[in-house]
This record gives C-alpha cells, sequence and structure tokens, in this order.
C-alpha cells in the first residue's frame, strides 16, 4: 500500500504525518480522511488553488497534470517545478512525499 508522507506544517500538520492510500485515491482525499484539512474551496473541482501542494519525492510517479490544472497552478502561492493541485493528483504505487505551502490564494474567501 503506498504511503503519502507530508512534512510538518505548522497549522494544519505541526508534526507531519505518514498515510495510507489506496491507488487511484487523490493526494487531497487522503489528507482529509486522516484529519488533515488542507483548504479545497473549489469542492475538488479544479477551479481553484487552495489544495495546492509541492512534491518532493515521487512527483514523476504522477500522471501528468493537464492544461486546467496547469493554469489554475500558474495562480498559484509559492509555484514550483513539482506543484500539483492535491484534488488532482492521484496515488499511484509509489510513495509520496508532500508539503503543504504556508499560504495559499483563495479569491473567494477574499471576497468576504
Amino acid at each position: 500500500m503506498p504511503k503519502i508522507i507530508v512534512l510538518p506544517h505548522e497549522d494544519l500538520c505541526p508534526e507531519g504525518a505518514v498515510l495510507d492510500a489506496e491507488t487511484g485515491e487523490t493526494v487531497l482525499d487522503v489528507a482529509l480522511k486522516n484529519g488533515i484539512g488542507i483548504e479545497h474551496a473549489c469542492e475538488k473541482s479544479c477551479a481553484c488553488t487552495t489544495c495546492h501542494v509541492i512534491v518532493r519525492e515521487g512527483f514523476d510517479s504522477l500522471d501528468e497534470s493537464d492544461e486546467l490544472e496547469d493554469d489554475m497552478l500558474d495562480k498559484a502561492w509559492g509555484l514550483e517545478p513539482e506543484s500539483r493541485l492535491g484534488c488532482q493528483a492521484k496515488v499511484t504505487d509509489e510513495d509520496l512525499v508532500i508539503e503543504i505551502p504556508k499560504y495559499t490564494l483563495n479569491h473567494a474567501a477574499e471576497e468576504h
């Protein structure tokens, strides 16, 4: 069973975590079912960047991002070459090490 290793994040996961994942699950779904409250303002529809994660290890095991995800990622804070949207990155049979960026851009929340 593949694992997702979440690097420490001061608010969402201060100690870091090692999560069991099923092949085909998204990084976001695995995090949420394990109590790591990564924001997902668009309800996992690839319409925002709030679930942006950086894949520090295992990036090449993921399916390539599509044009819609790439367009969304262009708007993400702290974009890196290994950035993905957690709602789009599906676990394969390889372990992943992810970092949750310190900040996200939530245009819906900022308008209130």
